[in-house]
């Protein structure tokens, strides 16, 4: 795919003042994320602007982070028709699963695009028929206990079985479309914990959803519900070929 052709985001910066509530970085204890992106974020571009554009990816230094810089370019672009589309409400924010990385590292990122800025990043899981410490097979099939890659829309909250928690509609058809009526959502769990990817070398795994730390349920929640846009990246082949919503952006 040549992201050269995506379009641009602009980036405008906003007082820190005006964010809501405090950024919060990685598990445990709040704290503010002082790294903000330098005016742009996009795919790599070329032209006579293209020195000037700072990638939102390079100015974050999410590579040291560990996230893969083509699941930055995918859920760039795949935001980008979204918005387009209508399909996003909540434009500034940005989630990304990045489920190339293990389970035992902090592979959730979230990142608001009107700030520049890095709000959380955090462990996240994987449904036990994914896989053990990597998440490798998926499926958008009810009781299949399997992730689902691609691009979601965050919907309402509930309190439910997990306590708060947050439905996902997904965006992509045949590939996370069932994700709303498989009852795939964002919720806690007391198996997602720093000390068991330190002790154990991985988190515990889901049914399906992407369960996340509980000191971190609310403030994260709160920050994409309603409207934002979710990516479940993974390098898998089938996904890149078959995602309709990717190869029409690349035509």
């Amino acid at each position: 795919m040549r992201f050269n052709q995506f379009k641009k985001i602009k980036i405008y910066l906003i007082p820190v003042a005006m964010l809501m509530g405090s950024f919060v970085f990685g598990t445990g204890k709040s704290k503010a994320f002082s790294k903000k992106a330098s005016l742009t974020a996009h795919a790599p571009t070329t032209g006579k602007n293209s020195d000037k554009n700072v990638s939102l990816y390079d100015s974050l230094q999410l590579s040291e982070l560990g996230l893969s810089k083509e699941a930055f370019e995918y859920a760039i672009t795949g935001y980008n028709v979204l918005v387009e589309s209508g399909k996003i409400q909540k434009d500034n924010i940005l989630t990304i699963i990045d489920f190339s990385l293990p389970s035992s590292k902090k592979r959730l990122f979230v990142l608001d695009l009107a700030s520049g800025q890095l709000l959380f990043n955090t462990f996240v899981s994987h449904g036990r028929n994914s896989g053990t410490i990597l998440a490798t097979k998926f499926s958008n099939a009810f009781n299949s206990f399997k992730s689902s890659l691609g691009f979601y829309t965050t919907a309402d909250t509930y309190n439910g079985k997990h306590g708060f928690s947050l439905r996902l509609e997904g965006q992509e058809e045949g590939i996370n479309d069932n994700a709303y009526n498989r009852g795939i959502v964002i919720h806690s769990a007391k198996y997602v914990t720093e000390k068991a990817a330190n002790q154990k070398g991985a988190i515990g795994r889901s049914q399906g959803c992407p369960a996340i730390p509980e000191a971190l349920k609310k403030p994260i929640i709160e920050t994409i519900r309603n409207g934002s846009c979710l990516f479940v990246y993974s390098p898998d082949k089938y996904y890149v070929s078959h995602s309709k919503l990717l190869n029409n952006l690349a035509s």
